[in-house]
């Protein structure tokens, strides 16, 4: 099959019929996603059968053990990496402020580390403290008027006292996709380590984070229509480098050193519930029927496609019209279906105007306000934010068209 089968794919989201829901379209994505159906069953499985300490001798016990493990194995198969190279924490900022410190202790007054001002703020302001440790921040700074990353800035910040390179996959406001294996080739040239921020890009398919290359990248499950967990990959090399953040006794364990709080038994357990609806969308649409990291690359494409395909007409409706500004790429192929407008009016408003409409969308600055500021955008008045995601239908997409025509 090659075309997504939309039907199929929102039979697997409760959300689409639930009666409270009609006729409202959900274009709030990029602040999270609707849960597909089996991460719920796992959810509710977990809560009413295994809710017992996991791990000990006791069958529920064991089961309870085993399904955390389970999502841990999966998940990282369809995202290319090993098995402990995948952890789990209660949120992406989380996480990323736990590998701040990691850092912190590890570098040296006088080294230094990249971050952009494309970012959300998860992962530019635990970075952004390192200067009280004496650590250099230089800022990888985008272009004012199209919000993108140039490479060859980069290069121009690299040194030998650079060890970190910070970026976004694609940002949460400006929605380019950014050259992640270019980026990170120009990185290591230069002996520095990689973290990506994937929190934006993730719900649009799960990227295979081998091939990608960096040693770093983070996401967010809720994102990924999962639960509330962050999913942090650190590749060996880098993991067994930094400094134990856990209890002294796990520092041997790679997917328990960034971890220093205890896990959320259930929420890893439902984290599997992703790797089902991987697996379910890859055999309904005909893909390979063995390998995760192949499966997930061929649902990667097929969401790709579907998004690519709504988004564009959108881009085309908004992108000359006055009093609009349109945030990032006008090419549907270049970014994610994640959309900010900057109007000349606050943008809070507005959404609350859309509401009356059936659509549901935010207004703000979305922790951009980095980013926001860099393209004069004012963060105060916010932008308009669009987002969906692979479930939207081609009906929704003509609701919030007629709309954005009456109210902008």
């Amino acid at each position: 099959m090659s075309s997504l089968d939309i039907d199929f794919v929102r039979a697997q989201f409760p959300a689409f019929s639930e009666p409270s829901l009609t006729g409202q379209a959900f274009f709030e994505n990029a602040g999270g996603s609707y849960t597909c159906k089996p991460v719920i069953d796992r959810l509710t499985r977990f809560y009413t059968q295994r809710k017992v300490q996991p791990y000990a001798a006791y069958e529920v016990s064991r089961l309870a053990g085993q399904e955390m493990d389970e999502a841990r194995t999966r998940m990282a198969a369809i995202l290319g990496v090993d098995t402990d190279e995948l952890s789990f924490g209660p949120s992406t900022t989380q996480n990323t402020y736990v590998l701040a410190q990691a850092f912190r202790q590890w570098m040296t007054p006088g080294e230094a580390i990249v971050v952009t001002d494309q970012d959300h703020e998860a992962n530019s302001g635990p970075w952004r403290r390192l200067a009280d440790a004496g650590i250099e921040v230089r800022e990888w700074q985008i272009d004012p008027d199209t919000g993108a990353l140039n490479p060859q800035d980069l290069e121009n910040l690299l040194d030998d006292k650079v060890r970190l390179v910070c970026f976004p996959h694609c940002s949460n406001v400006v929605g380019e996709i950014n050259p992640v294996t270019e980026i990170t080739a120009i990185a290591h040239a230069a002996g520095a380590f990689v973290c990506v921020d994937g929190v934006s890009y993730a719900p649009h398919g799960f990227p295979n984070v081998g091939d990608l290359g960096p040693d770093i990248y983070l996401f967010s499950a809720y994102k990924t229509y999962g639960p509330h967990q962050g999913c942090m990959i650190i590749r060996r090399t880098l993991g067994e480098l930094l400094p134990n953040q856990a209890h002294y006794f796990n520092g041997d364990v790679l997917h328990k050193r960034f971890t220093p709080a205890g896990p959320d038994h259930a929420q890893i357990a439902a984290s599997a519930g992703m790797a089902d609806y991987v697996e379910q969308l890859c055999g309904h649409h005909g893909g390979p029927k063995t390998g995760a990291a192949e499966q997930g690359a061929f649902v990667h494409d097929l969401m790709r496609a579907h998004e690519v395909a709504l988004l564009q007409p959108v881009l085309d409706a908004v992108k000359d019209r006055n009093a609009v500004r349109l945030i990032g790429p006008s090419d549907a192929s270049m970014r994610a279906p994640t959309i900010a407008l900057s109007l000349n009016r606050p943008a809070e408003p507005v959404a609350a105007e859309l509401a009356q409409h059936g659509i549901m969308a935010g207004g703000g600055d979305f922790y951009a306000s980095r980013p926001l500021q860099a393209m004069g955008v004012d963060p105060v008045q916010g932008v308009l934010r669009i987002s969906f995601t692979h479930y939207t239908t081609q009906n929704e997409i003509d609701q919030l068209l007629g709309a954005l025509e009456r109210i902008l």
